[in-house]
């Protein structure tokens, strides 16, 4: 007897998405959680009045309905939506020689390069002309039409069969990286860097590992949907999934954590909880990082060996230094909300404590903070080597910890007048509250020289959703993993027959 369709291992984004469009289609679907809180990386979490995002925190075409990010077609399909507000600068970056407002406009942004760099500019205009080009062979065909085998080949060449045929001429860049697209444009050192910093903000990697669909999605979204932020932060977005997933008959247990994936003669039978209780199903969805997935819930045994020690070898990006604080807002009327700061113009920007991104969310939703209160969450790499729990650990944090708190003078230069709650995390803290191995954002598979796993496994009935299954760490990029699992996971009439229903994308 079989308790559910279909389990999933955590609730973050993938396995929210997974789960709800499962649940959409009818399937009986449990979420397991092992946290009091549900979103994983994505959840928010409150002290003293002030609401933190623990992770993402920039957001695009919430609000917009023909916006092709994933996560707003999969919150159309569950009948959800959230309230999101619009903002324009995206941000700023500031370089040790001057700092440059990011629009969503292509040409304002240009106009805004030229004030550094003139020729640079010009040769920005290339490089975003090609992207843009791919994103206009990509943006036709919606997320919600594609699954990770070839049973969705007639459902593509039926429905989509002039987008397919635009993407032709666009088959070389789809397999490019966005440093070879840079190569074709740009010799000017400083838009180099530049170009590098965008790829390394969106997939923890420089433009030669990062990948020209994903960084051609960033820019045809932003120039085409608005950038907005969800009312509620990152924790708003979480709730939503899980309003949409439950109204379409889907169960979420928290605090429920899952020791093993109950594996016998190669093909799942469920999973066992801490405490020794069993649940089954013949699917499972693991939310966990490939790296858990393959060393905590599963035993040695479970999965052929060559296939595991490749899959465990897989390279990681390195963990984050956090802060969360609350400070007072009295004289900050003019400040705006993301800021990234690079201290040193001669040391890598991916370098630990380099790059240093800075997110004010109150600054468009006062209701995260007490009245006349800011929340700011300044995070930048860490790597977890050394770190353990022992006498000199609280020193070592606020050591790590200043590279942020340079970067925030750099933005608000009386910052320690003003702080009344300060909160540092370490990359142990992020292992341990989000359950990540090592601490880590995800895979670091650079462009050209590995590719990612998507869902499937050697394991009959084991799948995977998450950052370690498809190129980026953003949002959009593991809901898109959650629909490619779901849809691999029914019918190809069933997908269509939810295409049919309306205008998801």
């Amino acid at each position: 007897m079989q308790d559910f369709d279909a389990i999933a291992i955590g609730s973050g984004i993938g396995g929210l998405v997974a789960g709800g469009l499962l649940a959409r289609y009818n399937r009986r679907v449990l979420i397991l959680e092992s946290h009091s809180l549900p979103g994983g990386a994505a959840h928010g979490f409150s002290r003293r009045g002030f609401h933190f995002d623990s992770g993402p925190s920039f957001y695009c075409g919430l609000s917009d309905a023909g916006s092709l990010n994933p996560l707003r077609q999969i919150l159309a399909v569950l009948g959800e939506s959230v309230d999101a507000i619009p903002y324009d600068p995206l941000g700023h970056y500031h370089f040790p020689e001057g700092s440059l407002p990011i629009y969503r406009d292509c040409d304002r942004y240009r106009r805004a390069v030229a004030e550094l760099t003139p020729s640079g500019a010009e040769e920005l205009k290339g490089f975003e002309g090609d992207l843009l080009r791919l994103y206009e062979g990509l943006k036709d065909i919606p997320t919600l039409a594609l699954r990770a085998d070839w049973r969705g080949l007639p459902v593509l060449l039926k429905r989509y069969p002039l987008p397919l045929l635009k993407l032709l001429p666009r088959l070389g860049d789809i397999s490019a990286s966005a440093g070879q697209i840079c190569d074709r444009h740009v010799r000017d050192p400083w838009v180099r860097r530049l170009i590098d910093l965008e790829c390394f903000l969106l997939s923890g990697l420089k433009a030669e590992g990062t990948v020209a669909p994903e960084i051609a999605f960033m820019f045809g979204e932003r120039a085409n949907s608005p950038v907005d932020y969800p009312l509620g932060g990152s924790g708003a977005i979480v709730d939503a999934l899980i309003r949409g997933f439950e109204r379409w008959g889907g169960t979420v247990r928290l605090n429920s954590h899952v020791e093993k994936i109950i594996v016998k003669s190669g093909h799942v039978e469920g999973v066992r909880l801490r405490g020794g209780d069993i649940i089954r199903a013949p699917i499972v969805i693991s939310n966990a990082t490939i790296w858990d997935t393959y060393t905590q819930l599963l035993a040695p045994e479970d999965l052929p060996e060559s296939y595991r020690s490749q899959a465990l070898s897989t390279p990681a990006v390195d963990s984050f230094m956090h802060l969360h604080l609350g400070i007072r807002a009295d004289g900050l009327e003019d400040l705006t909300g993301h800021h990234v700061v690079v201290h040193d113009r001669d040391r890598d920007i991916t370098a630990p404590g380099n790059t240093c991104m800075i997110s004010i969310p109150s600054v468009w939703d006062a209701g995260l903070a007490p009245p006349g209160h800011h929340v700011v969450h300044a995070y930048t790499l860490e790597p977890f080597e050394g770190w353990k729990k022992d006498a000199s650990y609280s020193e070592r944090k606020r050591e790590r910890s200043q590279p942020l708190f340079r970067a925030l003078e750099r933005i608000i230069p009386d910052w320690r007048d003003r702080i009344t709650l300060e909160l540092i995390g370490t990359p142990l803290t992020h292992a341990r509250f989000l359950r990540r191995h090592r601490g880590t954002y995800g895979p670091a598979i650079a462009a050209r020289q590995g590719t990612f796993p998507g869902p499937g496994t050697p394991v009959r009935g084991l799948y995977r959703v998450g950052d370690s299954t498809m190129p980026g760490i953003g949002v959009p990029a593991v809901a898109a993993s959650g629909i490619l699992c779901a849809n691999s996971l029914v019918e190809p009439g069933e997908m269509e027959a939810l295409l049919e229903l309306g205008n998801w994308g």
